[in-house]
C-alpha cells in the first residue's frame, strides 16, 4: 500500500511539474500580449520607490494597494491637502491606467470638486485645478486609452460645461484665460493660415537646420542668453512675443530687424503649430477639418465660410468630441457615443447663442492718488450670440437625427421635436435681428419639414405670435425688468461698436414695450414710459460692476458725439427725474410736519 501511495505521489508531482513548466512557457507570450495591450506597467522603476516596492511585492494584491491609495487620497482631499491628494491620484491612475472610470473620476474630482473649494476670489488657483483635470485626461488618460470614447466625452464636457458654462463663480476668468492663451496662436486665423499650420515642421532639428530660419535663431541666441536651442527656445520665444520687457534690448532690436520678412512669418507659424501640437495637443489638420465642417457661415453668401473661434471653450469641446467619435466611435449604438454626439450639438448651440467673443482691454490708472505709476491693464470678456453658427448647427442636428433614426420611433420623434424648436427659435432670432431674408428661408424650411397649421401663416404673423407667446406669462414688474435688460444689452453692443445688433436689440425692446403697454393699459396698470426705461437701462449699464469704467465712459462719449438726440434725451430725463425726486422729498417733509 505504501509503494502504491508513493508512486501516486511521484506521478502527481511529475504531472504538476509538467503543468507548471507548460504554464511558465506561456508566461512570456501572455506578458507580451498584456504589454501590447497596455495592461501592465512596463517599468516599475518609473514609480516612486515605496509604490514600486508595494506593487512588485504585493503582486496579485495590487488591488489592495489601490484601495488604500483611494482611501488616503479622499482623506487628504477632506483635509484640503490637495497637492498630496493629486500625487496619490497620479499613482492610482498609473496602477489602473486601463480602467477608464478611474481617469473620469480623478479628472472630475480636480476640475469640479477640488476647484470649488478654492475661494472665487482666487480664480487663478481655481483655474489651475480645472486645468489639472482636463490635462490629466488629455495628456495621460487618452494616451493610455485612445479607444475609450468615454474619456473624449469627459474631456469635451470639461471645456463645454466647466469652462464654457456659467455655474462656476469664476467662469468669466476661465473663459478670459483660455481666450488670451489661444489668441496669440490663432487670433486672426483664416483657412489658409490653418493650412500653413498643418504643413508646418514638427521637429525643432528640422527648423534649426533650415537656412531660412538659422539667421533668426542665431541672431536671437547671440543677442540674449535666454534663447538656448530646442524646446526652451520655443517657450521663451513665445514669452518674448508677448512681453519683450523681460528680454534684452538687443533681442528686441534683432526681432525688429527681421520684422515683416517671409522667414519670420513662417517661423512664427512653426512656433504656433508647435505650441498647438505639443502643449494643447491640438492637431492643425484636424482643426482644419472641423473648421470646414462646423465653421460659421455667412447667410447672405453660403460660400463665405470662416474658421471657428478657437478662443471659445466650445470650439475645444467640439474638437475632442469630434476626435473621440472619429477614433473610438462604433457602428453599433452606445450611450457614450450618443452623449458625445450630443456634446457636439450642444456646443454648436452654445456658439449660436453665445459664440461671439468681445474682449475689452483698457489701461486705467492703478491708483488715482499716484498718477505717476504705470497704468494697469484691465481685460474683460463678454459672450454674445453669433447667428452665423445657425447653418452648421442645423446641419449637425439633422446628421445626428439621421444617424440614430433606427433607435426607435419615440427617440426619433423626440429628436425631431428638438429640431423643430430649433428652427422656430432661429426664425425669431433672425427676424428680430433684422435679417428678414434669412428668417424667411428658415421659415420655409420649417414649413416644408414639419407641415403644421401653426406655420401656415405669413412670416410677420408667425414671428409676432411666437414673440407674444414668449411674453404672455410675464407680469408688469418682470416685463419692465426684461425690457431694461434688452436695452442694457443694446447699450453694451453700441459701446463695443456692434451697431447692427445694438439697433436690433433696441427694436426688440420697443416691440416688447408696445405689447406690454397695450396689455397692461387694458388692465389699467401703468407701465413706465419707454423713454424712462431707456434712461433707467442706461443707469443699469453705468452701475453694473461687470463693465469696466473706461467702457462706460466710451459709451457716453460715443452717444454724445454720434447720437446727440439720444444724449440730449438722457440729460433731459435725468433732470426730469431729479425734479420728481425733489418734489417727492418736499411732499414727504410737508406730510411729516402735519
Amino acid at each position: 500500500m505504501r509503494t502504491r501511495d508513493t508512486i501516486i505521489c511521484l506521478v502527481s508531482i511529475f504531472f504538476a511539474a509538467v503543468l507548471f513548466f507548460a504554464a511558465g512557457s506561456q508566461l512570456g507570450s501572455i506578458n507580451q500580449q498584456r504589454k501590447n495591450l497596455g495592461l501592465m506597467i512596463d517599468r516599475p522603476e518609473d514609480l516612486p520607490p515605496s509604490l514600486a516596492f508595494a506593487t512588485v511585492a504585493t503582486g496579485a494584491f495590487r488591488g489592495l494597494v489601490v484601495d488604500i491609495l483611494w482611501m488616503r487620497a479622499e482623506k487628504l482631499k477632506e483635509q484640503r491637502q490637495f497637492f498630496d491628494a493629486k500625487q496619490l491620484a497620479d499613482w492610482i491612475t498609473v496602477l489602473q491606467r486601463r480602467f477608464t472610470p478611474v481617469w473620469e473620476f480623478q479628472s472630475w474630482n480636480m476640475a469640479y470638486n477640488i476647484s470649488v473649494t478654492i475661494p472665487a476670489s482666487e480664480p487663478e488657483e481655481r483655474y489651475r485645478w480645472v486645468k489639472n483635470g482636463y490635462e490629466l485626461l488629455r495628456d495621460k488618460g487618452i494616451v493610455y486609452n485612445p479607444k475609450s470614447i468615454a474619456l473624449y466625452r469627459q474631456l469635451a464636457l470639461i471645456f463645454q460645461h466647466k469652462i464654457g458654462g456659467f455655474t462656476d463663480d469664476a467662469h468669466n476668468f476661465y473663459k478670459l484665460r483660455l481666450a488670451l492663451d489661444m489668441e496669440p496662436l490663432l487670433g486672426a486665423a483664416d483657412f489658409q493660415y490653418f493650412k500653413d499650420l498643418a504643413v508646418a515642421p514638427t521637429d525643432w532639428r528640422q527648423v534649426a537646420s533650415d537656412p531660412n530660419f538659422t539667421p533668426i535663431i542665431a541672431a536671437l541666441q547671440d543677442a540674449d542668453p535666454n534663447f538656448p536651442r530646442g524646446k526652451e527656445f520655443i517657450e521663451n520665444y513665445l514669452t518674448f512675443r508677448e512681453n519683450r520687457s523681460r528680454f534684452s534690448r538687443r533681442a528686441v532690436e534683432t526681432l525688429e530687424r527681421f520684422s515683416g520678412t517671409e522667414a519670420l512669418k513662417k517661423f512664427d507659424i512653426f512656433v504656433n503649430a508647435w505650441q498647438l501640437r505639443n502643449v494643447w495637443k491640438l492637431q492643425p489638420d484636424i482643426m482644419e477639418q472641423i473648421n470646414l465642417l462646423y465653421g460659421p457661415v455667412d447667410w447672405n453668401d453660403p460660400n463665405n465660410r470662416l474658421p471657428l473661434d478657437w478662443r471659445h471653450p466650445d470650439s475645444h469641446a467640439i474638437y475632442w468630441a469630434y476626435v473621440g467619435l472619429k477614433i473610438a466611435g462604433k457602428e453599433t449604438f452606445s450611450p457614450d457615443e450618443a452623449n458625445t454626439d450630443r456634446i457636439v450639438n450642444h456646443s454648436l448651440q452654445n456658439l449660436f447663442r453665445q459664440g461671439k467673443i468681445f474682449i475689452y482691454s483698457a489701461s486705467v490708472p492703478s491708483d488715482e492718488n499716484s498718477p505717476q505709476q504705470a497704468p494697469q491693464q484691465v481685460k474683460a470678456i463678454y459672450l454674445r450670440p453669433d447667428l452665423r453658427m445657425f447653418i452648421p448647427y442645423d446641419k449637425s442636428v439633422l446628421a445626428v437625427i439621421q444617424k440614430y433614426k433606427d433607435l426607435g420611433e419615440e427617440s426619433y420623434i423626440s429628436m425631431q421635436d428638438g429640431h423643430r424648436n430649433l428652427l422656430k427659435s432661429a426664425v425669431l432670432s433672425f427676424y428680430q435681428a433684422g435679417h428678414r431674408d434669412q428668417a424667411l428661408r428658415i421659415f420655409y424650411d420649417l414649413r416644408s419639414q414639419y407641415p403644421r397649421d401653426e406655420f401656415n401663416v405669413a412670416l410677420d404673423t408667425f414671428a409676432q405670435n411666437l414673440f407674444q407667446e414668449q411674453l404672455k406669462e410675464i407680469g408688469l414688474t418682470n416685463a419692465s425688468m426684461m425690457i431694461q435688460m434688452i436695452l442694457v444689452e443694446a447699450y453694451f453692443r453700441y459701446s463695443m461698436h456692434d451697431d447692427d445688433e445694438a439697433f436690433a436689440k433696441e427694436r426688440i425692446a420697443s416691440q416688447a414695450y408696445d405689447y406690454y403697454h397695450q396689455k397692461f393699459d387694458e388692465a389699467r396698470v401703468a407701465l413706465p414710459a419707454f423713454k424712462h426705461l431707456k434712461y433707467l437701462s442706461f443707469l443699469d449699464f453705468w452701475f453694473d460692476p461687470q463693465y469696466p469704467p473706461v467702457l462706460k465712459e466710451n459709451l457716453k462719449n460715443r452717444i454724445e458725439i454720434e447720437r446727440p438726440d439720444l444724449y440730449k434725451e438722457l440729460l433731459n430725463l435725468e433732470e426730469e427725474l431729479m425734479k420728481q425726486q425733489e418734489q417727492m422729498k418736499k411732499q414727504g417733509t410737508s406730510a411729516s410736519s402735519l
